[in-house]
Formats: structure tokens, sequence, C-alpha cells
């Protein structure tokens, strides 16, 4: 079996790709960022020299969106050199790469879906990086494919739903933003879908789609009505389930903007992978029954 070197193997996506690959006939080296430094070339470069691998993904960033205001010196590092650093060393090998991006490279102010070409314009220094990165991986040449996203969930990790449920069993009402529009993403999803694209790619006979796709859940919401959708899902397994309170995006500040509308337009990746991406909602309930029986347990 080919074997798929995984970068950021604790992540959300990380774990999910390590969890998927044997399914889908790979064997996962899967490597968490306290194993390895991917803001170093030669690291990279050995890491790839002793798994060997048949393709690389890289599921590492720095997601920390408000801190990334602060902190904009590592942020660029990991997230806007890192990928051109992992993608030449991909390159040098010979072998496909998938890097993930996000919606957060658009300002928001769209009133349609974001498509591939649609000029971008991050509001903080998280979507500006991985901006970076997005660029990096691309002018490192070979086989690549970025893949943006959005929201993504788990039952695993820090997220939405973590946190949501967390609330909910300690505060009376949540205040949740009901003017930020996207779309939730399960983990697992994309997963299965790089794991679908990576056989393509590793065709090596120039016809395999490359460059930027993207790739979200649907349908589209706002966060409240997904802590809505969560919360509900929660009830229906006995967990506290207190009223969600709309606010606007001034009720909230934050350090860091965020895109009012980050909905994103996948007719490319159904087109030339034949991938439409699936409801989020049956992934939820199966994360939520996850998230609060480990609750339970603990």
């Amino acid at each position: 079996m080919p074997t798929l070197l995984v970068l950021g193997a604790a992540g959300q996506v990380g774990r999910a790709l390590v969890e998927a690959g044997p399914e889908h006939g790979w064997i996962v080296r899967g490597l968490a960022r306290d194993a390895i430094d991917i803001c170093d070339a030669n690291a990279v470069k050995a890491a790839v020299a002793a798994t060997a691998p048949d393709a690389i993904v890289n599921a590492t960033a720095y997601t920390a969106v408000d801190k990334a205001e602060s902190d904009a010196e590592l942020a660029q590092r990991v997230n806007g050199e890192a990928p051109g650093i992992i993608a030449s060393a991909a390159a040098q090998a010979g072998i496909p790469f998938v890097h993930l991006s996000t919606d957060y490279v658009f300002d928001g102010a769209s009133r349609v879906p974001y498509k591939e070409a649609d000029p971008v314009g991050p509001l903080g220094v998280y979507g500006r990086t991985k901006r970076a990165g997005e660029i990096a991986a691309y002018k490192a040449g070979g086989r690549c494919v970025i893949l943006r996203t959005s929201w993504v969930f788990a039952p695993w990790g820090s997220n939405f739903v973590r946190t949501m449920l967390h609330h909910a069993a300690l505060k009376p009402e949540l205040r949740v933003v009901d003017d930020q529009r996207g779309a939730p993403t399960p983990a697992t999803d994309i997963a299965a879908t790089i794991l679908k694209i990576l056989p393509r790619l590793a065709e090596d006979d120039g016809k395999s789609p490359t460059g930027l796709f993207h790739y979200q859940g649907r349908p589209p919401v706002t966060w409240a009505a997904f802590a809505d959708a969560i919360l509900d899902e929660a009830a229906l397994l006995g967990h506290p389930r207190p009223p969600v309170v709309r606010i606007a995006t001034a009720d909230w500040p934050t350090p860091a903007a965020r895109p009012a509308s980050s909905v994103l337009d996948c007719a490319r990746i159904s087109r030339d992978y034949d991938i439409t991406p699936p409801d989020w909602r049956p992934a939820l309930a199966r994360a939520v029954k996850e998230l609060l029986a480990g609750v339970k347990a603990g």
C-alpha cells in the first residue's frame, strides 16, 4: 500500500486522516506539531526521507484567529512560510501535496458564494498568513491541491461544537453572533475528500486537476443557527438546552475581524473530482454523541 505522510496528525483533520487512511488503502505516518518543526526545511526533508511517503498532507496551521493579531510572526511562519517548505519537499520528491486553507482569505462582503478565482481580501493576520501560505505552496510547483474549507468540527480537538456544549452546561443562555454566515464542515468529510483526491494526483499523468479548490458542508447557516443545531442534538441526549440569544457582531467585539459571509462555491471540486459536499448535520449528530459520551465517561 502507498504511504501518506500527515503533518498536524493530532489536529481535527489530521486525526481524521490517520483514522480513515487505512480504509482507503493508505499506510498513514502521522506527525503531530510537537514532533516536527514544519518551519525548518531540514526537518521537513528529514521526515520525508525517513517515511518515504507517496503523498503529503499539511493539516497543520496556526488557527488561533484572535491571538494571531498579537502573534503575527509565529502565525506567518506556520501559516505563511511552512506550506512552501513542505510543498517544495513534496515537489523535490516527485509526490503530490495537499494543503488546507481557509474561508478567511476573503473579506466576507460578497452576496454570492465565493469562487476560487474571486479576489481575496483577508481582514486579519490569520487570513493574511493563510493566503501567504497558499501562494507559497503554489509557487513551489509540483502536483499540489490547496483546499479551502471552513468552520471545521469533529468529535475531538477544539471547535465550536465542543465550546457550545461546554457553555450549555454552565449558562442559562448563550449569546451567539447571527450576522456572520458560512458553513460547518466535518473534519471526517474533509479527510474523505482528500483521500479521494490523492489517488488522482498520484497518477502523475499531467491531467490531474491541481491548484485551488473550495470544499465546505451544506447548507450555509449563521453561527447562531449552528449553535441551535448543536444544542438541539445535545438535548435529544439529555444535555442542558439553554436558549440561543442572537446578537450582532458589534455586540461581541474580538481582536480579529471575521468575514460576514464566507459561503464558498464548491462547483469546481464537484466538476473536476466528482466530489459533492454532503449535508453536515448527520456528522454533527455523531460528533455531539461522541463528545457527550466522552464527558460522561470522564
